[in-house]
């Protein structure tokens, strides 16, 4: 299974972002109205970074409370690590892994198409591995 496959049915519009002149306090506030733990950072519609409770954590480590009212594009992480929707489902895992992160902006060409988490990855693969466990069940069953 590819990204795009995994992101069909989902609404762009739906996905929770952030513009780089808002504040990170704001910014935090809606992390937590939100019940998120990261939102992709954009400038007009291109994906610019990645703004994470990681990065409010390390932030606030360096420059304490004073980071609070800095522009998120000064905080975030950039540049975001992006996936391609033709990407499989396996090759985000990887990087995912490599990288020690848990989402992903999905971007083509047109820009951001999706946003993905490690969370929606593992389902995924659960999913497909349960579909085949009852495929072979079945053929065994008829044989």
């Amino acid at each position: 299974m590819n990204i795009a496959q995994l992101i069909a049915d989902r609404d762009l519009a739906q996905v929770t972002t952030c513009n780089v002149d808002m504040t990170v306090r704001d910014v935090v506030a809606l992390l937590a109205d939100r019940r998120i733990g990261a939102l992709p950072v954009l400038q007009g519609k291109q994906v610019v970074g990645i703004f994470s409770e990681r990065d409010l954590i390390y932030r606030i480590a360096d420059m304490g409370a004073d980071c609070l009212d800095r522009p998120v594009g000064e905080i975030m992480t950039a540049p975001a690590v992006t996936v391609h929707p033709q990407e499989t489902v396996l090759d985000a895992l990887s990087l995912m892994t490599r990288r020690r992160i848990r989402h992903l902006p999905v971007v083509d060409n047109m820009g951001m198409c999706g946003f993905i988490s490690i969370g929606d990855l593992v389902k995924s693969r659960l999913d497909e591995a349960r579909h085949e466990t009852e495929a072979m069940r079945n053929y065994i069953q008829s044989s």
